[in-house]
C-alpha cells in the first residue's frame, strides 16, 4: 500500500513539474529581455553646412536671427535629427570659398547649401570665372561627400552692372542647378531685395524681419530634402 502511494505521488509530481514547463515555452529568458533593452534604436543626427556670404552669416543681426538659425528652429520644432553648420562669412567670394571649403568639409555633410556669388557679382568679376570657382566647390563636396544632397541658393544683379552681366549672372545658378543636379533656390532675396523697410541701413542686408523670409524663401526647398 505504502509503495502504491509513493508511486502515486512521483507521477503526480512528475505531471505538476511537465505543466509548469510548458507554461514557460515562448517567454523570453532573463538574458534575452537584458539583451533587448541593452541594444536601443540610435538616431543618428545629421549635418546641414550652409556655405555662403554675410547673407548666410546674418551681418548686423544677432546669429539667432540668421536665416540658419531660423531653419534650425523650425527643424527642431518638427524634431527632425538635424544640425545646421552656418559658414557663411562676410565679404566671402567664389575664390575665397574655393580656399575654405575644404576645412568646413572636415565634418560630416549631409546637406550642403552653396550660397556664393554675390560679392562676385558687386565686384564684375567675370560670370565665367565665378561659374569655374563655384563648380570646384561643388566638385569637392561631391568628391568628398557623394551621398550628399545639394542645394543651390540663386542670387541676382542690379540691372546699373550691365544688362548682358545681370542675365548671364542671374542664369549662372539654375545652369550650375541642373548640371549637378541640385536643388534650386530660385532667388534667395526674393520679396526682400529693393524693400528698404526689409533691408538694413546699407540696402543690401536683410533686417531680422527680412531673414524670417528668406529663412521661408529656404524652407520651400530644404523640406522635401529631410
Amino acid at each position: 500500500m505504502l509503495r502504491k502511494r509513493l508511486m502515486t505521488l512521483i507521477v503526480l509530481t512528475g505531471i505538476l513539474q511537465a505543466c509548469s514547463g510548458s507554461g514557460d515555452k515562448g517567454k523570453p529568458n532573463a538574458t534575452e529581455t537584458e539583451k533587448s533593452s541593452a541594444n536601443p534604436t540610435v538616431i543618428t543626427t545629421k549635418n546641414i553646412l550652409f556655405f555662403g556670404t554675410s547673407l548666410t552669416a546674418g551681418y548686423g543681426l544677432d546669429p539667432t536671427e540668421a536665416y540658419p538659425a531660423l531653419i534650425q528652429n523650425r527643424i527642431d520644432s518638427l524634431n527632425l535629427p538635424y544640425k545646421v553648420i552656418n559658414g557663411g562669412l562676410s565679404g566671402e567670394t567664389s575664390a575665397g570659398g574655393k580656399g575654405r571649403i575644404d576645412w568646413l568639409l572636415k565634418q560630416k555633410v549631409d546637406i550642403f547649401v552653396l550660397e556664393l556669388g554675390s560679392n562676385d557679382g558687386l565686384r564684375g568679376v567675370p560670370v565665367a570665372v565665378t561659374t569655374k570657382n563655384l563648380q570646384d566647390i561643388i566638385d569637392r563636396v561631391k568628391a568628398k561627400y557623394p551621398e550628399a544632397k545639394l542645394v543651390m541658393a540663386g542670387m541676382q544683379m542690379p540691372p546699373s552692372m550691365g544688362k548682358k552681366y545681370a542675365a548671364d549672372f542671374k542664369n549662372m545658378f539654375p545652369e550650375l542647378a541642373k548640371k549637378n543636379n541640385m536643388s534650386l533656390i530660385p532667388f534667395l532675396l526674393e520679396k526682400v531685395g529693393g524693400v528698404p523697410k526689409l533691408n538694413q541701413a546699407d540696402g543690401i542686408h536683410p533686417t531680422a524681419e527680412g531673414d524670417k523670409i528668406l529663412a521661408e524663401n529656404v524652407w520651400k526647398v530644404l523640406k522635401p530634402l529631410l
